[in-house]
Formats: structure tokens, C-alpha cells, sequence
């Protein structure tokens, strides 16, 4: 908004609309902001928010003041210019700015997730290289639902029966979702998200979006507006979408894969690919290498939540190892089949309810870790194989919380105060979780033990 010509632009973007969202992410990912009018918008009037939205608990708690300021001051709220959108959904005419949170001195905060995908990225350009990222999103479609403590139901279709999980990949109507859809697509195009492909996933009304490659930060944006347009559009449906890593027993959970390669700024060229015999380059395999160093210590930021380990269960469509093979899906870090200039790593680890900014940023950074160092990978494997014990990761949050607690390397990476803020958030989400007594524990010990 700092420029003539941005605010003319803004200025017709938002004819006719009264009112705007100014979102930021919070380490989950979930959108935190407040609502002003187009007026103040465009009159670049400041809008601040107490540090502590960042750390924010999915519950609505906060940890102690000490990890976001003992005085609770406060963050600005800086709108990302190419950033602003009309509300396709909002039933009058609304708007959404995805914003910066920086200090008041004007420095990104070392609480913001987007902030810390930012300085990532950054590291890159230092080398003159630039990431390009994809994400494949999945995410379940479910009827209304009050009763937590009853199972998910997905949508009676068009013949009057629900699906009872028998429509990998299908492209019939009977599940009576195209309106749907047909709305979501919309919004993507209104919002300037370009889409890949939609399918029906392997779970019980569960689909896949995913997205164009491109760069990291743009790709997080896309990432995070969508999920906020999926529930809101699902809403409108009579539906509820849900992106928790496992939301039904004995189905598929749900993931974000990760697609990633470098190439070289103002030349295009993948630097994972030799020009002239279009081999592996050692650059790759060190990629390769930084992510088996680094994202066991890294787990919590791509499986944040008591619910992401149960995605783990099922260890064919949700690797929980470190291996790397060249299009084997048994692989936590797989190797797409494409063509030389394409060679990109998949890291298939982080799940749906992930925060997408944190999730690329651990990734990228690990990567480029290996390359700094010259880290070299195990062995690829390939068809069925054993895990080494140094390439699995936690099973549960309480392990991931520990290994990331003793995790140096973290701080090194990702910074000293974004770690110990998310840690807080994290340790104060496990231990609500273990105050509550769940419907197996009643079932099965309640009567017997």
C-alpha cells in the first residue's frame, strides 16, 4: 500500500465492499485478525494485535507471557499488497488481506510462521537460487456435526446412501457434491489460485486438491486461503470440511505433500540436474541428505497435533520414515518419475492439518542444510524394505515434543524464540489432551480393568 499505484489498485479492488479481514497465521496455521473498515484500509490506518494471538492453542489458550513479552504489547498487522481479495463466498461484499505481523519498529516477528518461511527463502537468494514448491492438499467432506464423540459421517449421496469407501478416484455425481466443488473452483479462480487437479481420494469422502508449482511464500498464501475458503464454502453447502490428519478409523488420513526443487535465479535451470548429462547433481543427493538429518528433530512442525501420529498408522499411504526411493510411496521422501528438468524431492511426511508456512519452512530448511554441509543420504530403497532405526521418526506428539526440545539444530535453523514460543504451545495443547478421558478408555477399561 505504499505506492500510488498499489492504492489506486487496492482502491478498485475493493469498490463497493465496506468491510475486510486482516488474517495473519498462527502457529497452527489458523487465520487470527481482526475486522476494519475498507476506508481505514485503504487510509493505511495501523492495526496492531497482542503477540500472543501468534501462540495462540487450538483450544483458545496461550502459554505463559514469558515466550510472546511479559508486558503483552503488541504486533502490526501489514498487508501483503498482491494479497488483498474480494470474498467470492461473503454473501455481502467482503474482503481478506493476508498480513504481515512485524514489530513496531517494523521487523518480521520471530513469532510468525510467515515471517520464518520468509527468512528461509531468503537464505536462498543469498546463494542466487530460488525454491519451487507444490503442495497436494486432501481434506474430507462430512454431513453436520455435533456429537464429538460420535464418528464422522460422510454425505448421503444421490441414490440416498453414504459412501462406504469404494470411490478412489471416481468422477460419478452420485456423491451430489458438484455444486460444491463447482463453487470452490469458482473462488479459486476469483482469488487467483490456480488449481492442478481435483480428485477423489482413497478415504471416505475424502478428495485432493493440488496446487501449481511456484514460490514458497505464494504457494503458503495459496495454501492457507484456500483451507480458509473450504470451510467457509462447505458451510454454505450444508457440509463440514475437515483437514485433520485422521478424522476416521481404519481410512486413509490426510496429508500435504510437499514438492520441492531449486533452481537458479534468472536462469531457470533446476540446480538437481546436470545441464549437460542430466544426472543427479550432488546438490540433490545433498538435499536428500539434509532432510534425513534434520526433519526427525523437525517432526512437530509437520504433525502438530495428538491426532497427526494416528495418520502414521497406516504406514503405506502415510510413510512415517525417512527413506528416500525413486516413485515408491512406501518412502517418506520419494522421487517422482518426470522428466530431468523436473527432478524434484516429494516429502510426503507433513500431514493436512499442518501449518502450511511451517511445513515448507522446515523443509526447505533442512534441505538446504545438506547442501551446506555436503550431507550424504542413506541408500535409496525401493519395493518393500526395512527402516533403519536413525530414519524413523517420533511415533507420538510426546516424542516429537522431546525431540524437538533437545533439538540445537532447530534453533540454529528456525531461530531461538519462534522455537520456544511453538514448544510452549505445543506442551500446553499435549497436556489438555491428556486431561480428558476418551470414549475407548470409558469402553473398554471402564467395565473390565
Amino acid at each position: 500500500m505504499s505506492s500510488p499505484l498499489a492504492a489506486v489498485s487496492l482502491a478498485q479492488r475493493l469498490a463497493g465492499v465496506s468491510e475486510i479481514e486482516c488474517v495473519t497465521p498462527d502457529l497452527n496455521g489458523v487465520p487470527r485478525g481482526k475486522v476494519m473498515t475498507v476506508q481505514g484500509f485503504l487510509d493505511d490506518r495501523r492495526l496492531q494485535l497482542a503477540r500472543g494471538v501468534l501462540l495462540q492453542c487450538v483450544m483458545g489458550g496461550y502459554p505463559a507471557p514469558e515466550y510472546f513479552g511479559g508486558d503483552d504489547g503488541d504486533l502490526v498487522l501489514r498487508a501483503v499488497p498482491d494479497q488483498v481479495h474480494v470474498l467470492p463466498w461473503a454473501e455481502s461484499p467482503r474482503a481478506l488481506a493476508i498480513c504481515e505481523a512485524v514489530e513496531l519498529d517494523g521487523s518480521p516477528s520471530g513469532l510468525s510462521s510467515r515471517a520464518l518461511l520468509q527468512r528461509v527463502t531468503n537464505r536462498y537468494a543469498e546463494r542466487g537460487w530460488q525454491p519451487i514448491v507444490a503442495t497436494e492438499l486432501e481434506f474430507f467432506l462430512f454431513d453436520p456435526h455435533s456429537d464429538v464423540n460420535q464418528p464422522f459421517q460422510p454425505p448421503v449421496g444421490l441414490d440416498g446412501r453414504r459412501e462406504v469407501g469404494n470411490a478412489a478416484f471416481s468422477v460419478s455425481s452420485n456423491n451430489g457434491l458438484r455444486p460444491f466443488f463447482a463453487q470452490l473452483k469458482l473462488g479459486m479462480a476469483e482469488l487467483g489460485i490456480p488449481r492442478d487437479t481435483f480428485m477423489h481420494e482413497m478415504g471416505v469422502s475424502q478428495f485432493e486438491i493440488n496446487f501449481v508449482h511456484g514460490d514458497p511464500l505464494m504457494i503458503a498464501d495459496q495454501t492457507f486461503l484456500f483451507k480458509h475458503m473450504l470451510h467457509e464454502i462447505a458451510l454454505q453447502h450444508g457440509l463440514i470440511a475437515v483437514c485433520m490428519a485422521k478424522p476416521l478409523a481404519q481410512v486413509p488420513g490426510c496429508s500435504m505433500h510437499i514438492h520441492q526443487s531449486i533452481v537458479e535465479k534468472g536462469q531457470g535451470r533446476n540446480i538437481f540436474t546436470d545441464p549437460h548429462t542430466d544426472a543427479p547433481t550432488n546438490s540433490f543427493t545433498h538435499f536428500i541428505g539434509g532432510l534425513q538429518a534434520c526433519l526427525s528433530e523437525l517432526t512437530l512442525l509437520m504433525a502438530p497435533h495428538v491426532n497427526s501420529y494416528q495418520r502414521f498408522c497406516n504406514t503405506y499411504a502415510s510413510p512415517n520414515n525417512l527413506c528416500w526411493s525413486h516413485d515408491n510411496r512406501m518412502a517418506g521422501l520419494r522421487i517422482p518419475a518426470s522428466d530431468p528438468v523436473s527432478r524434484r524431492v516429494e516429502n510426503r511426511l507433513p500431514g493436512a492439518d499442518a501449518n502450511p508456512y511451517l511445513a515448507i519452512a522446515a523443509s526447505l530448511a533442512a534441505g538446504l542444510h545438506g547442501i551446506e554441509h555436503k550431507l550424504e543420504p542413506s541408500e535409496a530403497v525401493q519395493g518393500e524394505f526395512e527402516v533403519a532405526e536413525q530414519l524413523t521418526l517420533p511415533g507420538t506428539l510426546h516424542d516429537a515434543l522431546q525431540r524437538l526440545e533437545r533439538s540445537t539444530l532447530s534453533r540454529s535453523l528456525l531461530g531461538e524464540e519462534f522455537i520456544e514460543g511453538y514448544l510452549a504451545c505445543k506442551r500446553l495443547e499435549l497436556n489438555h489432551f491428556l486431561n480428558e478421558i476418551t470414549p475407548w478408555e470409558r469402553r473398554y477399561l471402564g467395565s473390565q480393568v
